[in-house]
């Protein structure tokens, strides 16, 4: 999970992608019922801060932390446009530290998917439990397995000038895992582009794995939600998603 894997998608996501509805709709059930009980947050692998910047104009001490620089420039580029101050670190998902502990850390758009090996689930929590509050909660969302069976053997295009993106997603029945190559053209004049390449891999955890390496890193109370009813897409069907929170002991 090299740090400037996403260079092309932190330079264009804001402009291709729009999952902020989607996103909207499962905080209102998952996140908001916390927020009157909290005071701080962190938004891990936060992206270009996005979410992070709504959480400071809820008055939230904010943290945000994400692996790609290109990411952490864009997020305190907009935190500062925005006039809302959140502490962005550019750190690994599974080494981050916090100057101080918070009552909430989420971790959205399955980026707990995109770690690269089944030893470092474990990892990701255990610094996901030191920088929350005994108490305070953990909230993330990551693909399936069977979101890996009915989607991740697409082609996917989407075009919005000045980009264009083709991604080429593979995986084999059965297999824990799922990749995707990534072209980007890029309009370079009135009739030319410039083509970059990025590859991209997932990791599908199972349940199973997914309490016990949070039971291992001190978390209790496993609340769970299928995205399906807040994507309303056809990409997001039953099962292909889902939501957890969970409680700090």
């Amino acid at each position: 999970m090299p740090s400037d894997t996403y260079k092309w998608l932190a330079k264009y996501y804001d402009h291709l992608f729009d999952y902020h509805d989607a996103f909207a709709r499962a905080r209102r059930t998952v996140i908001d019922p916390l927020i009157p009980k909290i005071d701080s947050v962190c938004d891990l692998c936060c992206g270009t801060g996005t979410l992070a910047i709504r959480f400071a104009s809820r008055d939230l001490k904010t943290f945000a932390v994400d692996l790609s620089p290109d990411m952490c420039r864009i997020a305190r580029q907009k935190s500062k446009r925005a006039g809302l101050p959140v502490h962005v670190i550019e750190a690994d998902m599974r080494e981050f530290r916090l100057p101080e502990r918070v009552d909430l850390v989420t971790c959205h758009f399955d980026a707990i998917n995109h770690v690269p090996r089944r030893s470092d689930l474990s990892k990701v929590f255990k610094r996901v439990s030191e920088a929350v509050k005994p108490g305070g909660y953990f909230v993330f969302d990551v693909n399936t397995k069977l979101s890996f069976e009915r989607i991740w053997n697409l082609t996917w295009f989407l075009e919005r000038d000045p980009v264009a993106m083709v991604m080429r997603s593979s995986h084999k029945p059965g297999a824990d895992r799922a990749m995707a190559d990534v072209e980007w053209f890029v309009r370079t004049g009135k009739n030319t582009w410039r083509r970059h390449h990025e590859h991209v891999e997932q990791v599908c955890w199972t349940d199973e794995e997914i309490r016990s390496a949070l039971t291992r890193a001190g978390f209790d109370r496993f609340e769970t939600w299928d995205a399906a009813p807040f994507f309303n897409d056809p990409f997001t069907q039953p099962g292909n998603r889902t939501f957890w929170r969970v409680r700090r002991t």
